[in-house]
């Protein structure tokens, strides 16, 4: 089929490899990939529009969800982190948040505080808990680590190295999203663009120094989703990558 003359035309850069032509004339005809199409405007465009935002909600995200001080650290310098314990109310959100991960990456001292979840007896849990231990056990995990001999909990396997190129086709070929867990980890991931959602549980404790949750050497411009109170005081913040 071939377009009449073009009276006047409309390129839209911002759907990439698309080449879209609007023509005004009596009706609309729209070059796609597939050839040309014609339709009235406003329906034309509005299932353009719909398709792109279709295949980008396909698209897995790669999600730092992590529990901070409010002086931006993760653990203290002792290690500890017990000042970050959620309350029921923080806790059944990082069970929606759990439940919405296809796969975990994990760092070796991420992994070693997490395998707990895989002895438990589900039975034995307060409801809060069991929900969050019954939505990891339904993950994949990943483990990266160059000095663990093996990972022996269902489910889970074990990298030696971080590759951002692998991880990319995880993301691309994944229909779940994506969570990354331990600073050292989320850091390589950050500082190679992989990050899509940084997911922060701000807790009201100043802890004076530890294991920073993000890292230095870093520039990410972010954009604000939503930010939500808990009852014990603690705030999430929940950004994406502008």
């Amino acid at each position: 089929m071939n377009p009449p003359a073009i009276e006047e035309a409309y390129i839209f850069p911002q759907f990439g490899d698309w080449p879209f032509t609007f023509a005004r004339i009596n009706a609309v005809y729209v070059w796609t990939q597939g050839g040309y199409q014609v339709g009235q405007f406003p329906t034309l465009l509005s299932s353009i529009l719909n398709r792109r935002d279709d295949q980008e909600d396909s698209m897995a995200n790669l999600i730092y969800f992590i529990n901070s001080s409010l002086d931006g650290y993760i653990a203290d310098e002792n290690g500890n982190f017990d000042w970050s314990e959620p309350s029921e109310d923080a806790h059944a959100f990082f069970n929606d948040h759990q439940r919405s991960v296809g796969t975990s990456l994990i760092g070796r001292r991420m992994y070693k505080t997490m395998r707990v979840w895989d002895t438990f007896l589900l039975d034995d849990l307060p409801d809060v808990q069991r929900e969050f231990a019954e939505a990891w056990l339904d993950t994949d995990k990943v483990v990266y680590s160059t000095t663990l001999d093996t990972v022996p909990e269902p489910r889970t396997r074990l990298e030696r190295t971080f590759d951002p190129e692998v991880i990319q086709s995880m993301k691309d070929q994944a229909d779940r999203d994506l969570s990354i867990g331990g600073a050292g980890l989320a850091a390589e991931a950050i500082r190679a663009g992989l990050v899509d959602r940084y997911v922060l549980r701000l807790v009201p404790t100043i802890v004076g120094g530890g294991t920073r949750a993000l890292p230095d050497a870093a520039r990410v411009d972010l954009t604000l989703n939503t930010t939500r109170r808990f009852d014990d005081g603690s705030v999430l913040v929940d950004y994406s990558l502008r």
